[in-house]
């Protein structure tokens, strides 16, 4: 262990105010051991102490400590590396998208309820974007359209220009959670559009009707007109809405069919 765990538990324990009450300890370990990330006790980097001074801190069993570590780690908060400290990391958007991924896919209907759940959060997330979007944010979407139409016809690149531009709307929304939430559905948004810009008959037109939807996005947020974001963004959910779904549907029941007809 390296000597920042017990410097931790020193004169400046980030896990004082005495024993957890003996009532489902992992949680109320877990519960403490977040606050003291929250309250900025414990930063990203830091490393937490061993088991064993966990334990003794909280007056737990070792056991217990290593559970609520180990969940910790399932939700992103920390990670641990066999023969290294266990080390308290920055949110990310990992936890959201192994949940999304597993949730789509344990259901018939999952990529249509993807595709209903983006037309939910998009327009909104536009709208704020154009409130509290900052120069830098508009100068990082102006880049990511010029890769976008570089791109048109492209299937591979255009998928991760169009990830990236969803992405960054959602990170000058000036929402962490929403930030999350796009960051965490990535792979759940990547097969859907792969499904989208895959199709057979899709031409140069439609290309070039796709990308000018998504410059009218950024000409809203540039402008700070919310109602114009909104809107632009609804309106390119409305164009693309229904063949997502519908090639969406027909994947899945394909899916459903095959697995039907496996012995």
């Amino acid at each position: 262990m390296s000597d920042a765990a017990p410097s931790l538990l020193g004169g400046d324990d980030p896990f004082a105010g005495g024993d957890v009450v003996p009532m489902r300890l992992g949680d109320a370990v877990i519960q403490r051991i977040t606050q003291a990330i929250q309250d900025g006790r414990l930063k990203p980097g830091d490393a937490l102490p061993s088991e064993a001074r966990i334990a003794t801190s909280f007056g737990v069993s070792k056991p217990i400590a290593r559970e609520a570590i180990r969940q910790l780690a399932a939700m992103g908060v920390v990670h641990i590396q066999q023969g290294k400290p266990t080390r308290v990391q920055a949110l990310d958007a990992a936890p959201l998208d192994r949940f999304y991924r597993f949730a789509v896919r344990g259901r018939a209907n999952g990529l249509t309820e993807a595709v209903e759940l983006r037309r939910i959060l998009e327009p909104p997330i536009a709208a704020h974007s154009a409130e509290r979007r900052s120069g830098e944010d508009v100068e990082k979407l102006d880049l990511i359209l010029a890769r976008m139409e570089d791109a048109l016809g492209h299937v591979p690149r255009w998928i991760e220009a169009d990830l990236d531009f969803h992405e960054a709307i959602a990170a000058s929304s000036g929402n962490r959670l929403l930030d999350f939430q796009i960051r965490g559905l990535r792979p759940v948004i990547r097969e859907v559009m792969e499904i989208f810009n895959s199709r057979e008959k899709r031409t140069k037109d439609d290309w070039r009707r796709t990308y000018e939807r998504h410059v009218r996005v950024v000409e809203a947020i540039r402008a700070g007109d919310p109602a114009a974001a909104f809107a632009a963004m609804n309106k390119h959910f409305e164009a693309a809405e229904a063949a997502i779904a519908e090639l969406a549907s027909h994947r899945e029941d394909r899916h459903e069919h095959g697995d039907r007809a496996e012995p």
